[in-house]
């Protein structure tokens, strides 16, 4: 049988909700405000960084939506969710129920975003790492949003591979903190979580395992941060990406900008402040076990039409595999 397994980074789907309501005229002795009650638990807010952070905008969950839809994988691996309910509601109601199986397991993440997996094959052991920690700092955990395993199954239930997603540190540094400096300690926590999945992945590849390590990576695979993790126990793992084909070409740069992209090796498009041209990295990645790689079959992009990208600053990958 033939499978489709792909990745992709939602940007921020959340379920947060903004209130308004109007309030009717009422004669002067009685003014001095409203008041509104809620029964408990019927309202729940959760701010980061002192802000309350609104849901993602309706258009652009609309066309996330509309992507998965024409992808219409097996697997979709996901980035950037608020929690399962909102996963499950966006399957239901956004994706027509076209997901049998939703997965996904909290995380240590102060903005509240989590890995998540939907998928029309059966499921079986699930397994969260979010507990894991690195020799250099065993008090805090390595992830902030998990390295999520989830082992797929065939129709009869036999194990077919097991998936691993995981959402590295991001290079963003947090106002007040000294720009070289933070971007310094999130390189080195993206290499201890790199560190940690090599460890992880090490004891399937002794086993021959077939398993698909994807998800946000935050750096192009040529990255020093990147470099353990693409080795388990001495056997490299395989670039699923590497001749990736694109649904369409990639939006024309305007003048000056820059020549654009020089490959269709890409999912995530910078554009700096000032001068510099816009930069595009494969920062959403599929690699495969050696057991696995002789089973893929194709490899593709799907490409935004925008600069800015289709409800997603994100664009999705994704592999067919023969097993």
């Amino acid at each position: 049988m033939s499978i489709t397994l792909g990745t992709f980074n939602l940007n921020n789907l959340f379920s947060r909700y903004n209130f308004q309501a109007e309030v009717p005229s009422l004669p002067a002795e009685e003014l001095g405000g409203i008041e509104l009650r809620f029964a408990p638990g019927a309202v729940r807010a959760r701010t980061f960084m002192g802000r309350l952070v609104k849901a993602k905008d309706p258009a652009a969950t609309a066309e996330i939506a509309r992507r998965i839809v024409a992808m219409d994988l097996d697997v979709l691996a996901v980035q950037e969710v608020e929690h399962i309910e909102i996963l499950r509601e966006f399957n239901r109601v956004h994706l027509g129920g076209l997901y049998r199986h939703v997965v996904l397991i909290e995380g240590n993440d102060p903005r509240m975003i989590d890995v998540g997996v939907l998928s029309k094959l059966p499921i079986g052991p699930v397994v969260s790492y979010q507990a894991a920690t690195h020799p250099d700092a065993p008090q805090d955990r390595v992830f902030g949003r998990d390295l999520l395993a989830v082992r797929l199954l065939d129709p009869d239930g036999r194990r077919l591979l097991t998936l691993y997603n995981t959402h590295l540190k991001s290079h963003y540094v947090p106002p007040g903190e000294e720009p070289v400096e933070g971007a310094a300690r999130a390189a080195v926590r993206r290499r201890r979580q790199a560190e940690t999945i090599a460890a992880i992945l090490s004891g399937e590849e002794r086993r021959g395992a077939r398993f698909v390590l994807v998800g946000d990576m935050n750096d192009p695979p040529d990255s020093p941060s990147l470099a353990p993790m693409l080795t388990a126990d001495g056997d490299a793992l395989v670039d699923g990406l590497a001749d990736a084909a694109e649904t369409r070409p990639a939006r024309p740069e305007a003048a000056g900008q820059g020549p654009g992209p020089a490959t269709a090796r890409w999912t995530h498009r910078y554009n700096p402040p000032g001068s510099e041209p816009p930069r595009y990295q494969l920062f959403d990645q599929i690699w495969l076990s050696a057991s696995l790689a002789p089973r893929l079959l194709s490899a593709h992009i799907d490409r935004r039409t925008r600069h800015g990208g289709d409800g997603s600053d994100h664009d999705p990958a994704w592999v067919t595999l023969d097993l």
